[in-house]
């Protein structure tokens, strides 16, 4: 399935980009040392996505239904403030979220790509998900990645989000401040 939109692409009121971490930031699979301790891995393209909402205006928060150190360390390596972990109820979650930063759900992006995604996929503003998403999410959200996730399906929709506000060229003349992703 190629990328899509479902109607009209206007991105202006978009003022946090919310993510899913598992199959979003990373590619969905689970890791662990002998130890017990979790290993996950991150593509750099998605960080310096990540790094350019940021410094385009956009608030990022990550939102995880699991707990990790390696999320934990990877928000902090990226300036990301707010990682919501352990969220048995996303919907809630992301309703507190709402009440906390008073704002609206139209001005948030949401980038999901299973089941638990989906109540909050419906209500955002801007909702889109990684090419290998579970179906029900493809066919929930406004745009439908190329990319899949782990492999710079966040880069894209921050790509898409900065081109459609006029804020590309910005970011890019001041890419000295990026470091790398």
């Amino acid at each position: 399935m190629s990328r899509y939109y479902k109607g009209a692409l206007n991105l202006s009121k978009i003022r946090l980009l919310l993510l899913d971490v598992d199959g979003v930031l990373t590619d969905g699979s689970l890791a662990f040392l002998p130890g017990g301790e979790e290993l996950k891995t991150f593509s750099v393209y998605d960080g310096l996505g990540l790094r350019m909402a940021r410094q385009a205006g956009l608030e990022v928060v990550l939102m995880s239904g699991r707990t990790s150190a390696a999320v934990r360390l990877r928000a902090r390596e990226l300036g990301i403030e707010t990682v919501i972990e352990g969220s048995r109820d996303k919907l809630q979650d992301f309703q507190e979220l709402l009440r906390e930063r008073q704002l609206e759900a139209r001005c948030v992006a949401y980038i999901g790509d299973d089941l638990p995604d989906l109540p909050v996929l419906r209500l955002v503003g801007f909702a889109a998900a990684p090419a290998n998403a579970a179906q029900p999410v493809k066919y929930a959200v406004h745009y439908l990645c190329q990319a899949r996730g782990g492999h710079g399906a966040v880069r894209e929709v921050v790509d898409l989000i900065l081109r459609n506000n006029g804020q590309w060229d910005d970011v890019m003349q001041d890419r000295e401040d990026l470091a790398a992703g």
